[in-house]
């Protein structure tokens, strides 16, 4: 799975950092999702080998406008691309409804369909060509989720050793067995394709926050591989801003991360207030150490056209 972050600011962009946004993909897949959509993400794709003719769904956390004003701009130039497959959008009602007041002052006529799901309403999987994905309720000054991806179709690996001392030959025979088909042999024999299959590796399941003040309330979300979770202040300048704003601090987010065992975690969504120059006082680096002198599994925090993979087997993220 990879994922590449299209804006990692909160509130709003910076000369580095632009508004929220994230692509995940099965790895190098043309097809790809899109997680909120500030303001400027049709630029940030622009950046990228991402195409609005292969993006598959759209999922909003929230109606704040740093995680889905960049929609309009989106989905007319997705129209403008010529694009004709209905597009599925993911979101809570209030987005629903900016969006259909702003077709119909400004008169845009998209070229798709949008095939929408209401998150307060669709508590059901909602499943995808390539992932199935679960809706996660949070906390924050407006109704917020969070989503979670679990691939689709493991891929199926076949037991050589066996298969070579069954004396099957390679070629077209195995080719079938790895896609799950009955095989007859020369001799008339039929051999199910599971009798050669080694054991399925788990599906790979990674959460994606919208803004959240509790991140306590992930503890009902167990054997994720990856959580990316919001880190928008340090715990001093979270207190001097109090909590009336919704937002997780670095050290908050890390205790939940190191408490619950999480192997990966991936920071965003940095106050503008935190800028990239590590030499100076003020920088993203106050977030990193924090979160760092609690939380000893795998950190990152993520910066724009950042691009993470989770590997297959030992479902370890690396920075490509």
């Amino acid at each position: 799975m990879e994922i590449i972050f299209l804006g990692t600011s909160s509130g709003t962009p910076t000369k580095t950092r632009n508004v929220s946004a994230i692509a995940i993909r099965k790895y190098q897949a043309k097809q790809w999702s899109l997680v909120d959509c500030g303001e400027g993400t049709q630029h940030q794709i622009l950046h990228t080998n991402l195409s609005l003719k292969n993006l598959d769904a759209i999922y909003i956390t929230h109606i704040h406008g740093d995680h889905c004003y960049g929609l309009p701009g989106l989905l007319a130039s997705a129209t403008m691309a010529g694009r004709v497959e209905p597009l599925t959008l993911v979101a809570p009602h209030a987005v629903k409804l900016f969006l259909d007041t702003m077709q119909s002052y400004t008169e845009l006529r998209l070229s798709f369909d949008i095939d929408f799901i209401a998150t307060e309403e669709h508590l059901d999987t909602i499943q995808r060509k390539d992932f199935n994905v679960q809706t996660i309720a949070l906390s924050h000054r407006v109704p917020s989720w969070g989503y979670l991806f679990e691939e689709q179709k493991v891929e199926v690996k076949l037991d050589t050793d066996k298969l070579l001392a069954d004396n099957i030959p390679k070629g077209a025979l195995w080719g079938a067995l790895q896609k799950e088909k009955e095989v007859m042999l020369e001799d008339g024999k039929i051999i199910q394709s599971k009798m050669y299959h080694l054991p399925q590796r788990k599906a790979r399941r990674v959460v994606v926050s919208g803004d959240n003040d509790t991140p306590n309330i992930w503890a009902k979300i167990k054997g994720i591989d990856l959580l990316i979770h919001e880190a928008t202040y340090t715990e001093e300048i979270g207190k001097k801003v109090g909590k009336e704003v919704g937002h997780s601090t670095a050290k908050e987010v890390s205790i939940f991360a190191q408490n619950y065992g999480l192997k990966n975690l991936i920071l965003t969504h940095f106050s503008p207030r935190y800028h990239d120059d590590t030499s100076k006082e003020g920088s993203i680096k106050e977030i990193e150490e924090e979160a760092k002198i609690l939380y000893k599994g795998h950190l990152f925090l993520a910066h724009d056209f950042a691009l993470y993979r989770l590997d297959k087997n030992t479902n370890y993220v690396e920075k490509a």
